[in-house]
């Protein structure tokens, strides 16, 4: 049976799927790399870290299999983050990355100077921190030699694609992330490319997420073993490509990601855009359009405070002493904003704090705190979709937090609504390689291949009786960042 290759490039980990023409996962092999933060709220890797974790984890994938019968390979991966090439292609510095908060500034310049108003009209969004443009910006004002270097301008998994095939290319999908893409009319936006000082030479080709951008280099086919005529897609950002791998195509669907950071992402088969920006508004790798609201760290808070702060990796045993009773009922409250938050308050000052401590608070109540918060900050995004007359009774649900039963459970109870969690939970990967079924001719298109193959496992329904708790604490969460907002601002300016 024909095999495809599914590519996860994370922020922490590169994960390779092989998956046959019928959707069964034939072998996974995960690689981890660095993240480096050389000043507080910066975050940066190296793509030749990300290249080296992917071939040899393509080895790993393919090892004691027949790799003749892959067809195609398609990549899922982290958005917004800058590569920069050289024109022998060469990586000019470390990638800034999609939850790097030090573009205060530019942010600041492209919403107040350059004007939200004016931003959506160009690009249907208006400037984030973790965005691409803001940081060309700071690498124009800060690195002007290493500024004047750049041939091409890519996104993480461009990069791998281009590793692969050679060839200088990025999806609709993730383009839309960059704030240099016409979002409604799918091409670069020439204004903002002469805003960011850049030209569309520098900038890669742009395709649908299931188009073929090329085929396998035939050096790598060698060191491989695959037949000479392996086709790579374009893929997607990597919450675009989960859509895909959960179901969440055409209009009206909805998928929730619990990973190292969290989304809400609704899909479209008509191009719109949030009157107010909070929600970003997107090219889908279906070949429509979504909606999606994204905070920066998710379960990514969890590993924060079970690693760093209770300095265990059993997590499962701290989430062991919440009972059901505690749900809706802890007097302790934590912002998830680790790294400055983006959806819906975009504000690279936020912090984290917990709130509401007394002397009998336990452990189990900051661990169930920290769940809490993140499942807080989702509905923050969740009301502002709700505002938009979208009905939401519903969603799919997948990431890495996602295998706990118990964040299933707040997380139900805090929306209101069902969630479903789908038979394969690799997200952005399964995806990926659903991809490359479609650019290889295996489905027709993206929404036969999600019929095919995408189903439900288990249901997780809310209680009323807990939601309606949950109603009530998250109200009283709602009260916390606005009051915080004028110190975390202060102490910002003091660092």
């Amino acid at each position: 049976m024909k095999q495809y290759i599914g590519i996860d490039l994370g922020t922490s980990a590169a994960k390779l799927l092989l998956v046959d023409e019928s959707g069964e996962i034939r072998k996974t092999v995960t690689k981890e790399y660095p993240i480096f933060f050389p000043q507080p709220g910066w975050a940066e890797q190296n793509p030749v870290d990300w290249w080296s974790a992917c071939l040899i984890g393509l080895e790993e994938l393919l090892d004691g299999t027949d790799a003749t019968l892959v067809e195609g390979i398609g990549c899922g991966g982290q958005m917004h983050g800058l590569v920069v090439l050289d024109d022998e292609d060469e990586v000019i510095r470390d990638a800034i990355l999609w939850n790097d908060g030090r573009t205060g500034d530019e942010v600041e310049y492209l919403n107040n100077v350059i004007g939200k108003d004016h931003l959506s009209a160009m690009t249907a969004n208006i400037a984030f921190a973790g965005f691409t443009a803001p940081k060309l910006l700071w690498l124009k004002k800060h690195e002007p030699e290493n500024f004047a270097r750049i041939k091409k301008i890519m996104l993480p998994k461009d990069y791998i694609n281009y590793k692969l095939t050679g060839v200088h290319s990025c999806d609709y999908s993730d383009a839309s992330g960059m704030l240099l893409l016409d979002v409604e009319h799918k091409r670069w936006s020439a204004e903002m490319l002469d805003i960011c000082g850049v030209s569309e030479e520098q900038m890669p080709a742009l395709f649908e997420s299931y188009d073929v951008i090329g085929n396998v280099r035939p050096e790598i086919t060698a060191a491989l073993g695959l037949h000479g005529n392996v086709k790579v897609v374009a893929g997607a950002g990597d919450n675009a490509a989960a859509a895909v791998g959960t179901g969440v195509v055409g209009e009206g669907g909805c998928n929730i990601s619990l990973g190292t950071s969290g989304t809400i992402f609704i899909s479209s088969e008509k191009f719109g855009v949030d009157p107010n920006n909070a929600l970003h508004a997107f090219a889908h790798a279906d070949g429509g359009w979504h909606l999606m609201g994204c905070m920066l760290s998710a379960a990514s808070c969890n590993k924060w405070f079970c690693e760093q702060v209770l300095k265990t990796t059993d997590y499962t045993a701290e989430q062991a002493d919440i009972a059901e009773e505690a749900l809706g009922r802890n007097h302790v409250y934590f912002l998830p904003y680790l790294m400055g938050e983006r959806s819906p308050i975009n504000d690279v000052d936020a912090r984290s704090c917990f709130i509401g401590m007394t002397m009998d608070t336990s452990r189990a109540d900051l661990m169930q705190a920290v769940l809490e918060g993140v499942a807080f900050a989702i509905r923050d995004s969740f009301e502002v979709a709700k505002s938009l007359g979208l009905v939401l009774d519903h969603s799919m649900l997948c990431g890495g937090g996602a295998k706990s039963p118990l964040w299933r459970t707040i997380l139900a109870n805090v929306l209101n609504i069902r969630l479903d969690i789908p038979q394969t939970e690799e997200g952005p990967g399964y995806g990926a390689s659903m991809l490359a079924m479609v650019g290889c001719g295996a489905y027709a298109n993206v929404k036969e291949c999600d019929a095919k193959l995408i189903h439900v496992k288990e249901t997780v329904l809310p209680d009323p009786e807990i939601a309606s708790r949950y109603e009530e604490r998250y109200r009283q969460f709602q009260m916390i960042y606005p009051t915080m907002k004028p110190l975390f601002k202060a102490l910002s300016e003091r660092r």
